[in-house]
């Protein structure tokens, strides 16, 4: 396991549904929705826990047309797993598992336990690691972010970038996955080695919220606080790390208040000292160990 970069700066330690409804008059046929998202298991916004979430408008391929991706809502339990043999025994209705590492099958299975898998993948660092990583050009690869193997990315290069991270969510539709949890999504606020913008992130960002939805998949975005009144809306839920410890978590309430899910973790607060305010706030909060193994102590 690598070792964990400073604090302020962790990454893991990273509307309509059903079918199409047209209503037709003597001169016009104007469809209200599309089909739902190709079925693989549980369907977005149907067939899971109590709960889980609901569909949620976005673009797909081609312009023009939107289909429903699933939304989980404030409030839903949730596991995050990084490290080690993956525990299917966890009740918790959405999982958080990497993309890479899982398998088309895991998905299914959890699918079949009535639970919705969100796909890690990181976004904004290179790591050598990956089976990708051969086709990242040097000029785009920066500083180490604090991470064995991992160093950041140019995020203003979206020419090279955006191949890159549509080959990685396809990889992530492929398998099945309902949501993307795309990491390393705030490389303007660190020592990466280019000269970022608080405008390339947000440019950065918002193209990878599009490439998931393009792919019938919803999105989350990681920590990056500052930037959330202006991204609100163009992601699906939030996931945070430590907020607590940094007495933070209130900047979350814009996805509480959009009805979006923040999934929020702490690793060295107890959960008794901060559940009873994440409750107050709405979040899905849990204490973590550094490595993101299947142990977790809800709220």
């Amino acid at each position: 396991m690598t070792s964990p970069r400073p604090l302020r700066f962790r990454k893991r330690m990273p509307l309509l549904l059903g079918a199409l409804l047209l209503i037709t008059t003597a001169c016009s046929q104007i469809p209200t929705g599309p089909d739902g998202k190709p079925s693989h298991g549980a369907s977005p916004g149907t067939g899971g826990p109590s709960g889980s979430g609901t569909p949620s408008a976005s673009g797909s391929p081609g312009g023009g047309t939107h289909k429903p991706v699933w939304r989980p809502e404030p409030g839903v339990a949730w596991q995050w797993q990084l490290t080690g043999k993956l525990d299917l025994s966890v009740d918790a209705p959405v999982y958080d598992i990497d993309g890479f590492n899982q398998e088309a099958a895991t998905v299914a299975d959890l699918h079949q336990r009535g639970r919705k898998a969100i796909c890690y993948i990181s976004v904004g660092a290179y790591e050598d690691f990956r089976p990708d990583a051969r086709h990242f050009p040097k000029d785009v690869i920066g500083e180490e972010n604090g991470w064995k193997g991992e160093k950041w990315l140019d995020i203003r290069r979206l020419d090279v970038l955006r191949p890159l991270m549509a080959k990685r969510f396809d990889m992530c539709r492929d398998k099945g996955f309902d949501a993307v949890e795309p990491d390393n999504v705030d490389g303007y606020k660190n020592d990466t080695g280019f000269d970022l913008t608080a405008g390339d992130q947000l440019a950065f960002n918002r193209m990878i919220a599009k490439l998931a939805h393009d792919r019938g998949m919803s999105v989350g975005l990681k920590n990056d606080l500052d930037q959330i009144p202006q991204l609100v809306g163009d992601f699906d839920f939030a996931v945070n790390e430590q907020c607590a410890q940094y007495d933070e978590c209130a900047k979350m309430t814009p996805f509480i208040k959009a009805d979006k899910a923040v999934f929020h973790v702490e690793y060295e607060l107890q959960a008794a000292r901060f559940c009873r305010n994440s409750k107050s706030l709405g979040l899905s909060s849990m204490q973590k160990r550094l490595h993101l193994d299947a142990w977790r102590q809800t709220c």
